[in-house]
């Protein structure tokens, strides 16, 4: 979807039956997170970041929240 400093920025086609609420996935080699941004922006889990490396990547995708929300209803309307 988009990428912040080396950090990629997804969501999976297959969220689960029934879909979880509105959230993104983080990558950037071997750390991973995920974010909810409904029903509040919160972590909702993190392998190998940091305190600050999380809620810089928590602000990136709040900030972003449009955004995905638009790819995200427009990949999962199909």
């Amino acid at each position: 979807m988009f990428r912040f400093e080396g950090y990629r920025f997804f969501f999976y086609s297959n969220e689960g039956a029934p879909r979880e609420p509105l959230h993104i996935h983080v990558r950037r080699g071997d750390v991973v997170a995920k974010f909810w941004l409904e029903p509040i922006p919160e972590v909702a889990e993190s392998y190998g970041l940091s305190a600050h490396e999380l809620g810089e990547l928590l602000d990136v995708a709040v900030r972003h929240t449009d955004e995905i929300r638009r790819f995200w209803n427009e990949h999962f309307a199909s």
